[in-house]
């Protein structure tokens, strides 16, 4: 028996900011929001339009703070319906900010920051849409 991932859960200052973001991103939309006791937090799950259960996992931005330290979480994304220039250009557009790593631009990926400053790669590599 195997296990595989079915949500990803990330803390952050503003879930609202983040679904819209990844949303964009992914092609995911809302799937339900969790409000915590008496104004505590909440949090937004987002994911693929059949919801949780799919080939993709779901995500889940909940108020928090978000770790000081870098996390050991790291997400590549690969284009599915253009090349990773246009791609890259739209995920600017979006609201990504490239990160300075050290890169020498030589690497088949460019390393960006969501609105929260959680990096993550575009890979150059496109593959197919689920």
């Amino acid at each position: 028996m195997a296990c595989r991932i079915g949500e990803l859960v990330l803390d952050c200052r503003d879930p609202e900011v983040l679904a819209r973001f990844w949303c964009e991103v992914l092609d995911f939309v809302e799937l339900g929001r969790e409000y915590a006791e008496e104004g505590e937090g909440y949090a937004v799950e987002i994911g693929p339009r059949e919801g949780f259960g799919g080939p993709q996992a779901t995500i889940i931005l909940r108020t928090g703070e978000p770790a000081e330290a870098k996390s050991g979480l790291h997400i590549d994304l690969n284009p599915t319906d253009r090349d990773a220039d246009a791609e890259l250009e739209r995920l600017l557009e979006l609201g990504a900010r490239p990160a300075d790593i050290g890169q020498t631009g030589e690497e088949p990926w460019n390393v960006l920051e969501d609105p929260e400053g959680n990096s993550f790669c575009l890979l150059k590599a496109r593959i197919a849409p689920v």
